[in-house]
């Protein structure tokens, strides 16, 4: 039986569930960074980003737009940039009013600022890779914890950008000669580090979802976002 998760007991917030409102919090805070990037990439100033960012979230906890939320699809990352959309297009709406009424809106929503340059990622791209950035930041961050509490944050330190991309051969040399290990001790500690990095990768995503399909799902959808064509940019 799937285990109960953030996103589950967000989906309990229909029936006021204090729990749900609690998730509902803590997701908004994990996942805070790739709306604002959603935001950024539609031609906000950083400040004005930010500040939409906080009265989105706000009405997301306080209307309960949650309750919207579709339990069919599982998954938070979809429920989040949907609601993101719909609340962009309200908030047009009222700086559009606001214009025809004489009043005058704090943020540009004018079509015109959708897309900068055409040549960029779309806002959606944008929002999912952020996303996916997101997920293995939060997992590398409690990797490093996990290290720091076994006393082997220095290693740590040296070892992490070896996480996503492995070191070519002729990198093991001079690591292994500089961390005082032997090249097959350095190469297995690296290889055990990548595969808790995906277990921890897994376990945030788990968070946010509430089928084990789900998680599948997200997990695919995580490693092309991040490798593009390739298969999986998480470590195997």
């Amino acid at each position: 039986m799937f285990q109960t998760t953030r996103w589950s007991l967000v989906l309990e917030t229909r029936q006021c569930s204090e729990n749900g409102r609690l998730a509902l919090e803590a997701l908004c805070r994990a996942y805070r960074s790739p709306v604002v990037a959603y935001l950024r990439a539609h031609g906000l100033a950083p400040g004005d980003a930010e500040d939409m960012a906080q009265s989105f979230f706000e009405q997301l906890l306080r209307r309960r737009l949650h309750a919207a939320a579709d339990p069919g699809r599982g998954r938070f990352r979809t429920f989040l940039l949907i609601s993101l959309k719909h609340f962009m297009a309200n908030e047009r709406e009222r700086a559009n009013a606001s214009r025809r009424g004489g009043g005058s809106a704090t943020v540009s929503m004018d079509p015109d600022f959708d897309r900068v340059d055409e040549a960029a990622p779309s806002p959606d791209e944008v929002f999912e890779r952020d996303y996916a950035l997101t997920v293995v930041s939060r997992a590398v961050e409690r990797l490093r914890e996990e290290a720091a509490r076994a006393g082997k944050a220095e290693l740590f330190m040296h070892l992490e950008p070896f996480l996503l991309e492995a070191p070519d051969p002729s990198d093991y040399a001079g690591l292994s000669e500089r961390l005082g290990l032997r090249r097959n001790t350095l190469a297995v500690t690296i290889h055990r580090l990548r595969n808790r990095l995906r277990e921890l990768v897994k376990a945030e995503l788990k968070e946010t979802v509430d089928t084990p399909a789900a998680l599948e799902t997200e997990m695919e959808i995580l490693g092309r976002t991040l490798a593009g064509r390739q298969a999986s940019a998480i470590p195997a």
